[in-house]
């Protein structure tokens, strides 16, 4: 170490030496001009990593020479074409000996600061110009949240931390482009801050988040973080009256809602239903959210009654209860049709006619006279029976009173 600073010591001394005869020799040259900066050295940024170049531009050099030097460590970098330092990312290169370029490679951040293009006239003659380095942002493992479980009701706070330069801003976003809850039925695309606060977590606020750091230097950079809300299972049922008929395919539908995730079955009146030629049981998942459904393929008689969905997990359980009942298959409807028989007309035949000496005819003549009408008529159909005795009970009645009247 010391042999390199007595040998950068020595090599100094001989360039200011050398520099300082030739300043003389100039001086006392009238002919030679005194060579001057054509602009000033504009001030660069450069990401950590790059390459920086920094340029000094000079008129009428002659036979003087360009330096240059690290200000805040007054450390001699190059001089005219020669590096000086031992830093292997140092390079000095000119154009036509009127632009001269300092060349630092893979830029750090222990590079930036101020930099002198010199010109070894009497009195020399300098100027600065300044090297930032920017880093872009880098999250911090800790003290940046890992991912959370928390039970549903409690408080809730992520943190995330990063570096860079300029000091990066930190927004909070849901992976999805959700909004997010804040309380008092509010929502908003995105939190500002290094921490998020949630008062009274709920399952609406749980999935993954994304701490974003950006810094105006790309890349910017996030780290998803998972939350995890706990709670026990809640059940809603739209229709707890179902009914159906006989033969009917019907299907029993049930919401439910829990984390962790809920083992659910049926039952009815106390067993459990087992999927198969009769029953069919599906389970539509969406994050907590759970969609039960049973489907009854063809309904007996058996079948009528209460079903239970169940759901539970390590922090409880719950059911919900649905009743399927009988509906009545469509009756057929039987039309009877009434026959009104015609009006009956008493005719009394020849045979039947009460002559004008009643005597002369006996009982037994009239009622076997009517006996035979009875019997044709019956026989053909012109009358019921129901009618032929009432007739026969007329004529009866009025030949006694014809009798009654001899």
């Amino acid at each position: 170490m010391r042999e390199n600073l007595r040998f950068c010591a020595v090599l100094t001394a001989i360039v200011v030496f050398t520099g300082c005869l030739e300043t003389v020799w100039s001086i006392m040259d009238p002919n030679i001009e005194i060579p001057k900066f054509t602009g000033p050295i504009l001030n660069i940024t450069v990401p950590v990593g790059r390459e920086a170049q920094l340029e000094c531009g000079v008129d009428s050099l002659s036979t003087f020479k360009v330096a240059w030097l690290r200000v805040d460590t007054q450390t001699i970098l190059t001089i005219h074409s020669h590096v000086i330092t031992k830093n292997h990312r140092i390079a000095v290169t000119h154009a036509e000996h009127k632009l001269w370029y300092l060349h630092i490679r893979d830029v750090r951040e222990s590079d930036r600061g101020w930099y002198m293009c010199q010109i070894n006239t009497d009195p020399m003659k300098s100027q600065v110009g300044y090297l930032d380095v920017v880093v872009p942002p880098d999250i911090l493992d800790y003290p940046t949240s890992t991912d959370m479980v928390v039970r549903e009701g409690s408080n809730v706070t992520m943190r995330c931390a990063a570096t860079g330069s300029p000091e990066p801003t930190i927004t909070w976003r849901r992976e999805g482009g959700e909004y997010i809850p804040i309380g008092t039925g509010k929502e908003v695309p995105s939190i500002e801050g290094t921490t998020f606060n949630i008062t009274k977590v709920n399952r609406l606020h749980m999935g993954p988040y994304l701490c974003i750091a950006s810094n105006g230097v790309p890349p910017s950079v996030s780290k998803r973080i998972m939350l995890i809300v706990h709670f026990p299972p809640m059940i809603w049922i739209q229709n707890q009256l179902v009914g159906a008929m006989e033969g009917q395919q019907i299907t029993l539908e049930c919401y439910s809602e829990a984390y962790p995730k809920s083992i659910n079955y049926w039952t009815k009146e106390g067993n459990m239903i087992v999927e198969g030629a009769k029953y069919e049981q599906t389970l539509d998942n969406n994050a907590y959210k759970l969609h039960m459904k049973l489907t009854i393929k063809s309904v007996n008689k058996n079948d009528y009654g209460s079903y239970k969905c169940v759901s539970k997990n390590s922090l409880g359980e719950t059911d919900g209860t649905i009743k399927l009942y009988h509906i009545p298959s469509p009756s057929t409807v039987r039309t009877t049709t009434t026959t009104t028989p015609a009006p009956i007309k008493l005719i009394l035949d020849k045979d039947l006619r009460l002559r004008s000496n009643p005597s002369k005819v006996s009982v037994e003549e009239n009622l076997s006279n009517i006996n035979d009408y009875s019997l044709r008529s019956t026989n053909s159909g012109d009358l019921s029976s129901s009618t032929s005795s009432y007739i026969l009970k007329t004529v009866l009645v009025a030949t006694s009173l014809m009798w009654c009247r001899v």
